[in-house]
């Protein structure tokens, strides 16, 4: 037998048989699976349509609240599109002269609405794949939005929130001079419960089956802190490249860059929530080989993965689909045992 293959059955028996190996592999393979690369390509594309309509809002609506408050203005203003690492100087710079009115808001309303409703439904179809929820149990289009825009208004909130307390403890205003050291990590803090109870929300209210908190808190966990290190970390390679894409692209620099920062996010988004699945639904050890080929030894896992893959296209709830499995006989010539 050639060295390659009986290398290869070691490791797989081997990470059949360590979780801390076995299930990040079967989270790789699931993503894999489910396209979670082109799923999140699809969100970034509505979320960055979404973007600037939402800045043209914020700033319309802080031209006409604080309109006598010029510093104040400028201080949110500072501390909002600092969320966006390396890119918020330059929308900063092509934005902070724009004034409130009617006009933009009106305008901004209509970018917001079609992009974020993009954006909310096409993570929820992203959700309800990658759960292998059947076509049949996912909700119509008129409630699937009306879900959406329930959670574009709870998000709208966190937003706010979260903007202020960003506002508080950053440097670019006098407030956060008069805040110690305590307080101030006391904010960052809270600024990461509220993600992370943001996205644990999110998933089980984007996804068409019945979830509780335990099921999606860790997915939450990832995405909260995820979102966290991305701001304090990605924000120098970010910014590394909008200045260097600036320079040779000029404003396709800034909108590519753009485009990166959102997908990061989108993708630790779909990430997270196939650890939520693998995680809930114990979708693990995998098949080391099933990737690669027919000539596997299945798992239980393999089964239950591939058998919610066939089933998540039912149409309809007449619709009767029955499932079997006849994989090919192990190397060693001994009868594969029949699944259940």
């Amino acid at each position: 037998m050639d060295a390659r293959p009986r290398r290869a059955e070691r490791v797989d028996r081997y990470q059949r048989r360590h979780t801390w190996l076995g299930f990040p592999i079967a989270v790789v393979y699931k993503a894999f699976d489910d396209r979670a690369l082109f799923l999140a390509a699809l969100v970034t594309y509505y979320a960055f349509v979404a973007l600037f309509p939402l800045l043209l809002i914020f700033v319309s609506t802080l031209g006409f609240v604080l309109q006598s408050h010029p510093e104040i203005r400028q201080d949110i203003l500072n501390s909002a599109v600092g969320q966006i690492p390396g890119i918020g100087t330059t929308l900063k710079q092509n934005i902070s002269g724009f004034k409130g009115s009617a006009a933009g808001l009106a305008v901004g309303g209509v970018g917001l609405i079609y992009g974020a409703l993009g954006a909310t439904q096409s993570a929820q179809a992203a959700f309800n794949h990658i759960y292998a929820v059947p076509r049949n149990l996912q909700p119509n289009p008129i409630r699937s939005r009306l879900r959406s825009l329930g959670l574009l208004f709870l998000l709208g909130t966190a937003v706010v929130v979260s903007s202020g307390i960003n506002f508080l403890v950053s440097n670019s205003n006098g407030i956060s001079h008069q805040l110690g050291l305590g307080l101030k990590i006391v904010g960052y803090l809270v600024d990461l419960v509220i993600n992370v109870g943001l996205f644990s929300v999110a998933f089980r209210v984007l996804t068409a089956t019945e979830l509780h908190l335990r099921d999606v808190f860790a997915g939450g966990l990832i995405t909260g802190a995820g979102w966290e290190l991305l701001q304090a970390f990605g924000s120098r390679y970010v910014l590394h490249e909008v200045q260097h894409g600036s320079a040779l692209y000029g404003v396709f620099g800034v909108v590519l860059a753009t485009l990166a920062w959102i997908y990061l996010v989108a993708l630790v988004i779909m990430v997270s929530a196939e650890i939520n699945v693998v995680r809930g639904r114990k979708l693990w050890p995998r098949s080391l080989m099933s990737p690669f080929t027919d000539n596997i030894d299945p798992t239980p896992a393999d089964l239950v993965v591939y058998e919610s893959y066939v089933r998540s296209h039912r149409f309809k709830g007449w619709l009767g689909i029955d499932v079997s499995f006849n994989p090919p006989e192990p190397r060693g010539g001994e009868p594969r045992a029949a699944p259940d």
